[in-house]
């Protein structure tokens, strides 16, 4: 078994002291893609925050090549390579494109790759963040972390509030992303066979547990036990890793 880039032992996280989440567990090597799947209301952004420090977790343990990440501290998690994309991009809408890239840079050579991976992000530099479109400003919000040279990247909702033919030219950047950096990526994503797709493993959440897990190609393979799986049921043993 390959090294774990990032492993989740038991995470259990939630708001108020209510658990959202409840032994969660994840492992991904370096360039692996996990699709973090379920229905609204599942979990699965309480897991994205939980990982990236954002929101404290009552129990379980985090590690990113083998360090434990301490809960609830953001800056400790992103030093320790561990970025979060959220679902509403947060960029900051009054700079440009290139004023957000350097921003967050650590280096200067990073945002000219990101700009490799991204033309179109080339062609809109002294635009106002908040004057991109949709499918650009997820561009930019992707960017912006890649430039953090991210040991995990962490993508909730790609998709959101976009057109099904700009995800489908997203996703492939993802996937090229994890094959030529090394990068682990966790990707929430409602188009299921998209992520499933793009990924190389899969879990799915349901009522903030874990009802199916294993190789995306197995889950896309088995339509009738994933579809059960987002309805609540325990998945079929057999089927299930």
């Amino acid at each position: 078994m390959t090294a774990a880039r990032l492993e989740v032992t038991g995470l259990t996280a939630g708001y108020s002291r209510a658990p959202v989440i409840r032994g969660i567990d994840l492992r991904l090597g370096a360039g692996e893609v996990l699709a973090l799947l379920g229905p609204n209301g599942a979990g699965k952004s309480t897991t994205l925050l939980a990982l990236s420090g954002l929101l404290r977790h009552g129990e379980g343990t985090v590690r990113v090549d083998g360090a434990d990440l301490p809960s609830g501290k953001p800056r400790q998690a992103a030093r320790q390579g561990l970025v979060l994309v959220p679902d509403d991009r947060s960029l900051f809408t009054t700079l440009t494109v290139a004023e957000n890239l350097r921003l967050a840079a650590v280096r200067r050579g990073r945002v000219a790759d990101v700009l490799d991976l991204f033309p179109r992000l080339r062609e809109r530099l002294k635009v106002n963040a908040g004057a991109l479109s949709g499918g650009e400003q997820q561009m930019l919000a992707l960017g912006r972390a890649l430039v953090q040279d991210p040991k995990v990247l962490l993508i909730d909702e790609l998709s959101m509030g976009l057109a099904p033919v700009i995800v489908q030219g997203l996703l492939p950047v993802i996937r090229r992303v994890a094959d030529e950096t090394g990068t682990s990526v966790v990707l929430v994503e409602q188009h299921v066979s998209l992520a499933l797709q793009t990924a190389d493993t899969a879990v799915v959440l349901a009522h903030g547990e874990q009802v199916l897990s294993g190789a995306a190609a197995d889950l896309i393979a088995d339509p009738e036990n994933l579809e059960a799986a987002y309805l609540g049921a325990p998945a079929t043993p057999e089927r299930a890793s």
